[in-house]
């Protein structure tokens, strides 16, 4: 059996991760080509290379990539900003033909947080398409460590100090450990209902359990 990290590695294209994005992009590809051209698309905190790897970039649509740091675009049709997702004031209501976001969600803070990301994306945007791990599937998608989220704190730091967890190398500093911990808050699947109301909510799946969430409208 491949290790855990290897089987959630979007990189590798048997993957899970890879099947399961495959599946996503399909959906957003669907979003994309029924949106009359030219179109304006804002992607929260993506980057150039994404569009380019799902081949949705055509000369048609303007991508906006809204991220906490500049992002490299090579492409006339591509722009980067620098903003925070939970407050975008520097764009105007239904600015945009769609707003994407895969994977972000869960990193801007606490709820309250993500409540306002959600209101700013479903202000902006005419469309939109946001992407998020569930909560209660059995392996945490960042430390990739079973059930990280229902660990005490203390437990959570212990192994963040002492082992190479998913996608991060072991994190000796305490607080270090801790800001990185706290910095993900994974949604379960009636908490991104509640603040995305009114859309289609989209189950992905493995082995029958909810692994992540897309939700749309």
């Amino acid at each position: 059996m491949r290790p855990l990290t290897k089987l959630f590695d979007w990189r590798d294209p048997d993957s899970l991760a890879a099947r399961l994005r495959k599946r996503r992009y399909a959906v957003l590809e669907a979003l994309i080509g029924s949106l009359p051209r030219p179109a304006k698309v804002l992607d929260v905190g993506g980057t150039q290379a994404f569009w380019e790897a799902i081949e949705c970039a055509d000369v048609g649509v303007t991508i906006c990539l809204l991220n906490l740091e500049p992002q490299t675009v090579t492409r006339p049709n591509f722009k980067s900003v620098v903003g925070d997702a939970t407050d975008m004031r520097q764009f105007g209501d239904e600015a945009f033909d769609l707003v994407f976001s895969n994977s972000v969600i869960e990193h801007v803070g606490d709820y309250d947080s993500q409540a306002r990301m959600a209101n700013e994306i479903i202000r902006v945007g005419r469309r939109y398409l946001v992407q998020t791990p569930n909560r209660d599937f059995p392996i945490e998608p960042h430390f990739v460590f079973p059930y990280f989220d229902a660990l005490p704190l203390s437990m959570r730091v212990w192994l963040v100090m002492h082992l190479s967890l998913g996608w991060y190398p072991r994190i000796p500093d305490r607080q270090q450990a801790i800001r990185e911990i706290m910095s993900i808050r994974l949604l379960r699947r009636a908490e991104l209902a509640r603040l995305f109301p009114g859309a289609t909510l989209r189950v992905e799946r493995f082995l029958g359990l909810a692994k992540s969430f897309l939700i749309y409208k």
